[in-house]
């Protein structure tokens, strides 16, 4: 195996990674403050789309966790720049909340359902049958159908969540149509945040909780890669199930402060 060259940025996941159901991992906040301490390039990357990196700001703040704006990076905005490297100032039919609503308005796009080049797909707690109607509908008259992220459930204090894979399904059952995913594990969006700080993915590493996402989008990105054991994949015979596997395993993000 040839050998890495050293990390000069760090991307990480930030559910079950910095953060568990609305609280802080013990670490995360040592491991941010070392990365700003540092100067060092990173990026706080969510599959989740509800939210606009301002609002996660906040968020993240009443924790303890100091993330600025400019280092968060969203799959609402990873879908924003896709659709505006693929059609600029195109149209769009949109169930999601203000993180997409906005990343698509930032970029100059005009949400409407009358012919829309695009029905995207988001995070919502309020998934409505009249709004799946109307995108089936949509897509069977020729929109193009994207989807932020393919997680089938999300996490809540009361448990499992169906997310924005689940829904996708449906409405993939009801057109025939699959979507584009632009999230995790498509490299694409790591591809895209290390573009947005100046970073290179041979010199950039991964940190996350998910085998199915995090790690996967790492590896798919030519990134070294770190597992934590605080969140979905919690033992080694979970990793041992998937054909590929983490560079690195650690028991959560206190583990790898020394690492910057």
């Amino acid at each position: 195996m040839a050998e890495r060259k050293p990390i000069e940025s760090w991307l990480t996941d930030m559910d079950g990674v910095l953060i568990h159901e609305g609280i802080p991992i013990p670490g995360a906040d040592a491991f941010i403050k070392r990365l700003r301490d540092s100067g060092k390039p990173f990026l706080v990357l969510t599959n989740n789309s509800i939210y606009t990196p301002r609002d996660l700001h906040a968020r993240l703040s009443r924790m303890g966790l100091d993330v600025p704006v400019g280092n968060i990076w969203t799959s609402a905005l990873a879908t924003a720049q896709f659709l505006d490297d693929q059609r600029p100032g195109g149209t769009a039919y949109v169930i999601g909340e203000a993180g997409l609503t906005t990343a698509l308005h930032d970029i100059g796009y005009v949400l409407t359902d009358v012919e829309p080049d695009y029905v995207v797909l988001g995070e919502t707690r309020t998934y409505s049958f009249e709004a799946l109607t109307k995108a089936i509908r949509l897509i069977n008259r020729g929109a193009r159908f994207i989807a932020t992220n393919p997680d089938e459930t999300g996490p809540s204090a009361e448990g499992a969540l169906p997310a924005t894979g689940s829904v996708a399904a449906l409405i993939t059952k009801a057109t025939g149509q699959d979507p584009y995913f632009v999230g995790k594990p498509n490299p694409l969006m790591m591809r895209a945040g290390l573009n947005a700080i100046g970073a290179h993915s041979e010199t950039s590493a991964m940190i996350g909780d998910r085998m199915d996402t995090d790690v996967l989008a790492g590896l798919e990105a030519g990134m070294e890669t770190f597992l934590v054991l605080t969140g979905l994949t919690a033992s080694n015979e979970e990793i041992e199930r998937h054909p590929f596997r983490p560079s690195t395993v650690v028991d959560s993000i206190a583990d790898l402060v020394e690492r910057i």
